[in-house]
Parts: structure tokens; sequence; C-alpha cells
């Protein structure tokens, strides 16, 4: 067995062992972590506001959990095919000057250039980068939102009232701006513009940070 009838072999298993654990992210979804002390222990608001504010959650927790799962999906691929596109392009000049008459060789060199030409045309088809950072971006948002409300709700308004709607408006934005991104469309008036009282009543955005 010569070097390239091993490296015809190895290069092969590399890539396709390297893809079991991202097959296993693929296939699996992803569970939220507790988050420690949540609105219903809050000091900051009344009864009826933190049970407002726990159901809101937990109309959000398929949401959120999908959020999450897509991520980690993403990530994994993306981490993927960055390695091996790297590694399979910056190897393709090289290979190419070394090959010989050896069939071999020449197996070798297609493979290659294959694998990082497949892995290129899925990664754009998917848009795989573009959607691991929406959908990372979306989670990191609604918690930086969650957690800015339970510990300065002030931020949000000077009243109650208005913390609360002021955080539902912003919640609402973040999830319109991810199924934006995630189907990949052009935004609405009615999908970007923010929510507001039909009544006249306080507008949040103006107290909202």
């Amino acid at each position: 067995m010569n070097g390239w009838t091993l490296a015809l072999i190895l290069y092969p298993a590399a890539a396709v062992g390297s893809f079991v654990p991202v097959g296993r992210a693929l296939l699996k979804g992803v569970d939220l972590h507790p988050g420690g002390p949540s609105f219903d222990e809050s000091p900051h608001f009344s009864e009826e506001a933190r049970k407002l504010l726990d159901q809101h959650f937990e109309r959000l927790r398929g949401t959120l959990g999908y959020w999450k799962t897509q991520a980690s999906k993403y990530k994994a691929f993306h981490t993927y095919c960055l390695v091996w596109i790297t590694l399979s392009t910056a190897s393709v000049p090289f290979l190419s000057q070394a090959i010989t008459d050896d069939a071999q060789s020449k197996w070798l060199l297609t493979i290659v250039g294959a694998h990082a030409a497949i892995l290129l045309a899925f990664s754009r088809a998917f848009r795989v980068e573009n959607n691991y950072k929406a959908f990372r971006h979306g989670e990191s948002e609604f918690y930086d939102l969650y957690r800015r409300l339970l510990d300065r709700p002030r931020l949000f308004g000077l009243t109650e009232q208005q913390q609360l709607a002021a955080y539902f408006e912003q919640v609402e934005i973040v999830r319109r701006s991810i199924r934006t991104s995630e189907t990949d469309n052009f935004p609405s008036v009615d999908e970007i513009a923010p929510v507001r009282p039909a009544n006249g009543g306080d507008s949040p955005s103006q107290s909202a940070p």
C-alpha cells in the first residue's frame, strides 16, 4: 500500500468520523437550562404582573427551545464546514502539484476537491452561517431583555404597566426579526413595526432603552 492509497482511505474516514458528532447534533433537541430565580420570585412586580410574565414566558418556552436547538444544529454543521472547507481548499493546490500517474493520487485530488465543493454548496444553500447567527442572536437578545427586566425594570418605564408593555413589545420585535431571517424574506411593515396600544395609551417605546 503506497502513500496515495493510505491517504485515499484516511481522508474519507476522517471526514465521515468527524461528521458523527455533527449528525448527532442534527438529530437531537436541546433542553432549556434553568435560569435561576425568575418572575415568580421577583420583588419588583405585583402578583398580577408576575402571573402575566410567567404565562408569557411559558408561551415562549417552545420557541426558545426551537431557537436553541436550531442554533446548536447550525453551529455544529457550520463548524464542520468551516474546518473541512479550509483544509480541503488549502490542500488542493499542493496536491495538484504532487499528483503522479498513479490513479490513486488523482482520485484523492478529486475527492478532496469534491468534498469542499459539496460542503460549500450545502453551506450556501441552507444559509448555515446566517441561520446560526440569527437563531443565536435571537436567543441572546431575548435573554438580555429577560434579565434586564428582572434586574432593572425601570429601564422599561416608570410604571409597572409601562414596563410590561415595553417588554412584551420588544420580545415581539425579536421574534419577528428571527422569523424574517429564517424565511429569508424582506420584512413587511407589519413584521417590523412595534406593537402599539390601540386605545391611545402610553407608548411603551418612550420608556424603553
